[in-house]
């Protein structure tokens, strides 16, 4: 991640860090405190998403596990004392996979290689394809181009992430690359996990959260090597693809669940602080995002321990749906939107796979960082541990971005997971066992601390955007084009 400022921007930032820091110490310093010992001395955060694991398993919405999630998460934030707990239902198009087989062949034979497969979220119901493969590479925009006129009626072959990126490359979400497949006539795709050690990765293939028209899969690293050593062997340099899957989908209700502390002096502005509960089905979803959403539960547990009143309203959120499309975050924010409540929520924090951080992101709002720098100042003296990096970057496919499309200031924290965690992402090995305690605790008391003085403070600087500065704020984010692919960009260029 980088940051650019100029002089003036610095300038100007000092003026205001001095103007927000010390009104903030005095009280801030001993809130601080007390969180931190609350957090190291009686977190609960890993001993509940260890009980979850075990008792649950994975939390896939729409599912009776994702069913019992809701539950679960909804009865501890009660036995933690909250009396105002409630369900939000939306209504969900229900994804499940059944069966998925891919045949490798070359053209005009039939001696058929089977490749172990799992089929990506939101394929079809039933799909039955047969199609010539092409190697699409890393499957950007600039990659479809290259061969637009080769692509249709074809498999494509991509990677699901980038095998060495061009300097500057972003890459793109499965969901995309599998959105641009769709609009050059793809007939299916084949994603290839990059993450040695055979790890089959699963995750939505729809920017919409609805079935897409072609199915969508993903093989592990070691079979994409074999595959594309096959394509370039002399006599068999047109393979087939043959893929055979059954899923199922309905329309279903999930729930969101949602605590609210209310605001001591302020109760009509809110912070809304989530995660997300749900998780896929290959494994437990202990990383994602069991360490975000029960953080933000042990977050909630504290404010009640320690009796913590900030002048705003705070919603601790429980979010599910977002592995199939952000849909109880984008239930969430068009219902503040239909009650003409969304310009009361003053920022929206977000704990998606956070662990162990050590400084605070604005998400690009350069006019919140001299608050977040003066809060991380103080966070720095009551533990050493955090170093107060900041961060000053947007990015997209998580719970905050309906937020965040919206106008809303986004609150991130700045975290760390090992490589050998990362690798297990939306894999069947993400299980309690990648869960670090002590990290996990490092979440809770950071985060815990940055919203109380986020929820405290007597003036924050930044408000919701309007539609054209929202824009504006996107573009300059870099972040038009995956949300043109994703058919989320409402304006008119």
């Amino acid at each position: 991640m980088r940051q650019l400022f100029t002089f003036f921007i610095l300038s100007v930032g000092t003026l205001t860090v001095t103007a927000f820091t010390e009104p903030l110490k005095p009280s801030l310093d001993k809130v601080f405190g007390r969180i931190n010992q609350e957090v190291l001395q009686h977190s609960r955060a890993y001993e509940t998403l260890s009980d979850a694991s075990q008792r649950i398993g994975h939390r896939l919405t729409g599912s009776p596990n994702g069913a019992r999630a809701e539950e679960y998460a909804f009865n501890l934030l009660r036995q933690y004392g909250f009396k105002d707990v409630r369900y939000e239902s939306f209504e969900v198009e229900s994804w499940m996979r059944d069966t998925c087989t891919l045949a490798i062949v070359p053209n005009k034979s039939d001696n058929f290689r089977q490749i172990n497969v799992v089929s990506l979220a939101h394929s079809p119901v039933d799909a039955h394809v047969r199609g010539e493969i092409i190697d699409v590479g890393n499957g950007l925009e600039g990659d479809f181009a290259a061969v637009k006129d080769q692509v249709k009626g074809k498999i494509v072959l991509v990677n699901i992430g980038l095998s060495t990126p061009t300097k500057g490359a972003r890459n793109l979400h499965r969901s995309e690359k599998t959105a641009l497949a769709i609009q050059h006539g793809a007939a299916g795709v084949i994603m290839v996990n990059l993450v040695p050690g055979n790890v089959l990765l699963t995750g939505t293939a729809s920017v919409t959260g609805k079935l897409i028209p072609i199915p969508s899969v993903c093989i592990a690293y070691e079979s994409g090597v074999a595959l594309r050593k096959w394509m370039t062997e002399e006599h068999t340099d047109h393979l087939h693809a043959m893929i055979d899957m059954t899923n199922f989908s309905k329309k279903i209700k999930a729930r969101n669940v949602v605590a609210t502390l209310p605001g001591s002096k302020l109760p009509d502005e809110k912070i809304v602080i989530g995660g997300h509960l749900d998780s896929w089905d290959l494994a437990t979803g202990a990383i994602d995002n069991g360490i975000g959403s029960f953080s933000v539960m042990d977050i909630a547990r504290t404010f009640k321990t320690l009796k913590l009143k900030p002048r705003r309203t705070v919603e601790f959120v429980l979010f599910m749906g977002e592995e199939q499309g952000l849909l109880g975050s984008r239930a969430m924010t068009e219902s503040y939107k239909r009650s003409g409540q969304l310009d009361q929520v003053r920022y929206m924090m977000n704990l998606d796979m956070t662990n162990n951080p050590v400084g605070i992101n604005a998400f690009g709002r350069d006019d919140m960082m001299p608050l977040l720098k003066s809060i991380g100042d103080i966070i720095q003296q009551t533990d050493a541990g955090f170093t107060n990096t900041q961060e000053n970057r947007a990015g997209l496919h998580s719970d905050h971005q309906p937020f965040m499309i919206e106008g809303v200031p986004i609150v991130g924290m700045n975290g760390n997971l090992a490589r050998e965690v990362l690798d297990c992402y939306h894999a069947n090995c993400d299980r309690i066992n990648l869960v670090n305690k002590d990290q996990l605790k490092n979440t809770v008391r950071y985060s815990a601390m940055v919203l109380y003085a986020l929820a405290d403070a007597e003036e924050l600087p930044a408000r919701r955007f309007d539609d054209t500065k929202t824009r504006d704020y996107l573009i300059a984010q870099g972040l038009r084009t995956p949300l043109q692919i994703a058919n989320e960009w409402r304006w008119k260029d």
